[in-house]
């Protein structure tokens, strides 16, 4: 249970201060993290008190400069899976108007994504 309110808490700390200010920004419970959308636009998620950003070819490159990583869980077989979400630098959390571009960029991808 401690991992849910540590959860809790760092996702309020995200929407209530690093995405405040951004319009269209919504999120809801999600596999034991959270989901964050834009103008319905699955962007994001929120895991074991991490951030992370849909990432494709168009912004991969921005998250490999800062060392990056991608979101992996482990499924019910116990195999690793990668998703295309990759850990939000704190740099950039803390940039106001550089989060903003990549919201933009990962939200474009999460768009691009669903048209394939």
């Amino acid at each position: 249970m401690s991992t849910m309110a540590r959860d809790d808490s760092f996702h309020e700390y995200i929407m209530s201060e690093v995405l405040q200010g951004i319009d269209g920004v919504t999120s809801r419970p999600m596999f034991g993290g959270f989901g964050i959308y834009k103008d319905g636009a699955f962007f994001a998620l929120i895991s074991k008190g991490e951030l992370y950003f849909k990432v494709d070819e168009s912004n991969k490159s921005d998250f490999e400069k800062y060392d990056s990583k991608p979101f992996v869980y482990t499924d019910h077989k116990g195999k690793d899976v990668t998703l295309s979400y990759w850990l939000v630098p704190e740099e950039i959390m803390e940039n106001k108007g550089e989060l903003a571009k990549w919201v933009d960029k990962s939200v474009e991808a999460r768009r691009k994504s669903n048209r394939t």
